[in-house]
C-alpha cells in the first residue's frame, strides 16, 4: 500500500475511534441535558472555545508541535469530554467543553494540512493534478470518519441513558502515537523558508491570510457549515424527532444522516475529479434548499416515521458536499498558507456553530429556517465569484516524472 494512503487510512480510523465515543454525546446534548438548558450551553461554550482557539492556536501549535503532536494533544480534550458526561453536571460539562473547544480547532486544522500535504507528495508522485488527490483522501477521510456517527449514535440509541465509552477515544490517542508518521512541509523549505517564522509571525498568520480577497469571499462557506449542522445536531433532533417521535429516535435519525454524508463523502471524492467541484456544490445547495422549503411546509407526526429518515439522509448528502469540497478548496487555493486557511475555516465554522446554538433558545424553528435559505444563497454567490477568477488560473498536473525521485524529500518522517 501506497505510504501516504496507509497514514491517511491511520488519521482516518483514529478519528472514527474518537468520535464514536464524541459524536452520540454531541448529538444527545440538546436534548438528554435539556434542563435549564445545560446541553445547548455546553455545545455552544464548546464552538466559542473552537472559536477562541481558531484565532491563534492552529498555526502556533502546528508550527512548534507538527501536525503529529498536534493532533494527539488534541484528541485528549476530547477524551476529558468524554468522561465529563458520565458525571453530568454544570461543574464537569462546562470545563471539559471549554478544554475540547480549545483543542478542536489545532486537531482538523492539523488533520486537513496533514491530508493536504499527502495528497500533493501523491499527486507528484502520480503525475496527478493535486486537487484531484486531495479530493480523494478527503473523500476516504469522510468516510472512515462519518462512519463514527453510526457506531456513536447506535450505541447511544441501543442502550439509552448510556454514552458511548471513552475507551475508544483513548485508543485513537494511542493508534495516532504508534502509527501515524510526523511529516513537515518540506515544500516551504525548498522554496527558502528553511528557518521556522517568528513567534508573533505565526500567532498571527491567521489573520494575515485576510489579504487574499478570495478567503474574503470564502470564509461564508464555513460559516454556513457551522450554521447547518448546529440546526441539525441541535434544531432537527429537538424541535422535529424528540417533539413527534421521541428522544429515543434520535440516534437512529443520525445514524441515517451519518451512513448516507459517509458514503456519499468517498463518492464525492472519486467523482470530482470527472465532474469538478462545482457539480458537487450546485448538487449541495439544490439538497439542501429543497429540504430547508420542505421542513417549512412540513407537519411532522409520529405517523411519518420515514420521512424524518429521509429529511436526515438527503441532508447528509447535502453536508457531505460542504465537508469534502470545502476542506478540498481550502487545501488547494491556499496550498502555501494551509495552517493558516485551515484555522480561518474553522473559525468561521465554529462562529456558525456558536450562532446556531446562540439563538437557539429564541428564535422560533421557522425564522431559523429562513436564515439558512438566505446565508446558502450568499454563500453560492461569493463561491461563484472565486470560481471565476480561478477558471482564469488553471491548475496544472504535476510532471510524473518528478514524482518518484521524491515522494521521501517531499514529506520527510521524524524518527
Amino acid at each position: 500500500m501506497d505510504r501516504s494512503l496507509r497514514n491517511v487510512l491511520v488519521v482516518s480510523f483514529g478519528f472514527l475511534l474518537l468520535f464514536t465515543a464524541y459524536g452520540g454525546l454531541q448529538s444527545l446534548q440538546s436534548s438528554l441535558y435539556s434542563e435549564e438548558g445545560l446541553g445547548v450551553t455546553a455545545l455552544s461554550t464548546l464552538y466559542g472555545g473552537m472559536l477562541l482557539s481558531s484565532m491563534f492556536l492552529p498555526p502556533l501549535l502546528i508550527e512548534r508541535l507538527g501536525c503529529k503532536g498536534t493532533i494527539i494533544l488534541s484528541m485528549c480534550g476530547y477524551v476529558a469530554f468524554s468522561v465529563g458526561n458520565f458525571f453530568a453536571s454544570w461543574y464537569t460539562l462546562i470545563p471539559t467543553s471549554i478544554l475540547l473547544g480549545l483543542g478542536a480547532a489545532p486537531l482538523w486544522s492539523a488533520q486537513s494540512t496533514y491530508l493536504t500535504i499527502m495528497g500533493n507528495t501523491h499527486a507528484k508522485k502520480a503525475g496527478k493534478h493535486g486537487k484531484d488527490v486531495v479530493n480523494q483522501y478527503f473523500g476516504i477521510f469522510f468516510l472512515v470518519f462519518q462512519s463514527s456517527g453510526v457506531w456513536g449514535n447506535l450505541i447511544s440509541s441501543l442502550v439509552f441513558g448510556q454514552t458511548p465509552s471513552q475507551g475508544s477515544g483513548v485508543l485513537a490517542v494511542l493508534m495516532i502515537a504508534a502509527f501515524l508518521k510526523p511529516i513537515r512541509d518540506v515544500q516551504r523549505e525548498s522554496e527558502g523558508e528553511k528557518k521556522s517564522p517568528p513567534f508573533w509571525s505565526t500567532l498571527l498568520s491567521t489573520f494575515k491570510l485576510y489579504r487574499d480577497k478570495r478567503l474574503c469571499l470564502l470564509i461564508l462557506l464555513p460559516l454556513y457549515s457551522g450554521l447547518q449542522q448546529g440546526f441539525l445536531s441541535s434544531e432537527y433532533t429537538r424541535s422535529y424527532v424528540t417533539c413527534a417521535l421521541g428522544i429515543q429516535f434520535v440516534g437512529y435519525v443520525m445514524i441515517c444522516f451519518s451512513a448516507t454524508n459517509a458514503l456519499c463523502s468517498v463518492l464525492y471524492g472519486k467523482v470530482s475529479q470527472y465532474t469538478g467541484r462545482v457539480v458537487l456544490y450546485v448538487l449541495g445547495t439544490v439538497t439542501h434548499l429543497s429540504c430547508m422549503i420542505a421542513l417549512l411546509l412540513w407537519r411532522p407526526g409520529a405517523d411519518q416515521l420515514a420521512v424524518f429518515f429521509v429529511f436526515s439522509g438527503l441532508w447528509g448528502v447535502a453536508d457531505a458536499v460542504w465537508q469534502t469540497q470545502n476542506n478540498a478548496l481550502y487545501g488547494v487555493l491556499f496550498e502555501k498558507s494551509k495552517e493558516a486557511a485551515f484555522a480561518n475555516y474553522r473559525l468561521w465554522e465554529a462562529l456558525g456553530y456558536v450562532i446556531a446554538f446562540g439563538y437557539s433558545t429564541f428564535l422560533c424553528v421557522r425564522v431559523k429556517l429562513y436564515i439558512l435559505l438566505g446565508v446558502l444563497s450568499l454563500t453560492m454567490v461569493a463561491y461563484g465569484l472565486v470560481e471565476c477568477v480561478e477558471s482564469k488560473n488553471p491548475i496544472r498536473p504535476h510532471a510524473a516524472g518528478q514524482a518518484n525521485q521524491a515522494e521521501d524529500e517531499e514529506i520527510e518522517t521524524k524518527m
